[in-house]
């Protein structure tokens, strides 16, 4: 395996890690009320409109708060040379005062790794964010539920830029290839119609 291999496969395997003690994190400091909890399974149509399998786990944790975790990838979808796996674990605070119901308010992170080539241009990278979000849920029926969800925070990203047709390691001789650019924006962390399976 060349040494590229090995750096993208621990740069992924991170950023896995990272995700799941996210998620075992807000679980931890949420789960007074394990006894008494529902748990939702998720998918947002939007994501398979983009041809990005996604999944997602929602887990009520008190009167009026739950924790969700949405997993989503792809891989060229639409015939573009795309990869891209990320997680979006979210704390949620329900002014109803019923979680997966009506209006909630909630802080979300994105985290993702993504190999995308745009107009000739590659760009290979990681990026994590955090922000605010807010939504609707409105019921369908006794289990089901459609959300509809948007959010948006502060973004940071390193990644690897270049032409697709230069060969980026190239450049490297003695030392392992870098990212050649980082910085932040202002993006959407979570853009959402989703429909919601309420498990029990």
């Amino acid at each position: 395996m060349k040494t590229t291999g090995i750096i993208t496969t621990v740069r992924k395997r991170g950023v896995h890690c990272i995700a799941l003690l996210s998620a075992a994190v807000m679980l931890f400091l949420h789960s007074e009320n394990v006894s008494a909890q529902n748990l939702a399974v998720k998918t947002n149509v939007l994501m398979w409109g983009a041809l990005t399998p996604n999944v997602g786990i929602e887990l009520v944790t008190g009167e009026r708060t739950s924790v969700d975790f949405s997993a989503f990838g792809h891989r060229n979808p639409y015939g573009m040379t795309s990869k891209v796996i990320g997680f979006q674990p979210e704390f949620r605070f329900w002014l109803s005062g019923r979680p997966m119901v009506r209006e909630f308010i909630g802080i979300g992170a994105l985290l993702t790794s993504y190999n995308t080539t745009v107009k000739d241009k590659v760009y290979d990278g990681d990026a994590a964010g955090l922000g605010l979000t807010a939504g609707y849920v409105l019921p369908l029926g006794k289990r089901w539920n459609i959300e509809f969800s948007g959010g948006f925070g502060l973004v940071f990203y390193q990644q690897k830029k270049y032409y697709r047709w230069d060969n980026y390691d190239d450049y490297f001789v003695d030392r392992m290839p870098e990212a050649n650019s980082r910085g932040y924006e202002l993006l959407p962390i979570d853009l959402g119609i989703t429909f919601t399976y309420i498990i029990k």
